[in-house]
C-alpha cells in the first residue's frame, strides 16, 4: 500500500509576518491509510484546522509537499488541484453549512451543479436513505435536529464517492445521542467503504472510535498513537 494515498511531507504554514508571524505548521510529515479513521487533537491553536485545510488542497502550505492519491497537489495548477479535490475528498464541518431554503435532498443533490454540472436527485436520494433520512428527505434545514442536519451534510460530502472524507468538529454542536451516531458513521466509511477519514475534534468520544491519534501541539507533532477504533 502507497504511503502517498494521503500525506504531507516537510509541511509548514505561517500567517502574518515579523513580529507577528505565527507558525501554524512546523515542518509536519504524516501520512494516513485507507480504511482507517484517524483522530487529530490539540489545544486551540496548535494547527489542526490548517493541517485539514492542508491535507483538503484547500490551503497551500509554505514549503512541503502534499499527496493526494499518490499525485503532488502543490505541484498542480489550481484548475487541476481543485478537480482533483472535488473528485477524491468530502468535506464535514461543525456548521453544518446547509442552505436554508432547500429540502434535504436539494441540499444534497446541488453538489452535482458545482462546477457546472447537472444535480443527481436520484443519487441524493440514495446517499439520504444510506444515512436513514429517506423520510426526511423533503424538510429543510429549520424542520430537523442537529444530528439529522450532519448526516444530510454528510450524504452531500459523498456524492462524489470521495476515497478521502474530512471531519472539522463534527460532533461539536450535536448531543450525546446524535455524537455517537455520526462517531460510528464516520468510522463505517472507513472500516467497511476502505475510505481515509480524518477527524478534528475535542470530543473524547471519538477516541473509542479512532485507529490512529494524532496529538499537535504548536504547530507539531507531539504524540502519534493506535486508537481502539479497529
Amino acid at each position: 500500500m502507497s504511503d502517498r494515498f494521503l500525506a504531507v511531507e516537510n509541511v509548514s504554514v505561517s500567517y502574518g509576518s515579523g513580529r507577528n508571524q505565527t507558525h501554524a505548521l512546523q515542518d509536519v510529515s504524516l501520512s494516513f491509510e485507507p480504511g482507517a479513521l484517524t483522530l487529530i487533537k490539540g489545544p486551540s491553536g496548535s494547527g489542526k484546522t490548517t493541517l485539514l485545510a492542508v491535507l483538503g488542497s484547500l490551503r497551500q502550505p509554505d514549503r512541503g509537499s502534499v499527496w493526494v492519491l499518490d499525485q503532488d497537489a502543490t505541484q498542480m495548477a489550481d484548475p487541476a488541484r481543485t478537480a482533483l479535490r472535488r473528485s477524491t475528498i468530502g468535506f464535514v464541518f461543525q456548521a453544518f453549512r446547509l442552505f436554508r431554503s432547500l429540502s434535504a435532498l436539494d441540499n444534497v443533490a446541488m453538489v452535482g451543479e458545482i462546477g457546472g454540472g447537472v444535480a443527481d436527485r436520484e443519487l441524493a436520494r440514495k446517499r439520504l436513505s444510506e444515512l436513514g433520512l429517506e423520510e426526511k428527505r423533503d424538510l429543510r434545514p429549520a424542520e430537523m435536529s442537529g444530528g439529522e442536519k450532519q448526516r444530510v451534510a454528510i450524504a452531500r460530502a459523498l456524492m462524489a464517492n470521495p476515497a478521502i472524507l474530512l471531519a472539522d468538529e463534527p460532533t461539536a454542536s450535536l448531543d450525546s445521542a446524535s455524537s455517537l451516531q455520526i462517531c460510528g458513521l464516520l468510522q463505517k466509511f472507513a472500516h467497511s467503504d476502505g475510505r481515509a477519514v480524518v477527524v478534528v475534534s475535542h470530543d473524547d468520544r471519538w477516541a473509542a472510535f479512532a485507529d490512529t491519534t494524532l496529538v499537535l501541539a504548536d504547530g507539531r507533532l507531539t504524540k502519534n498513537c493506535k486508537g481502539e477504533g479497529k
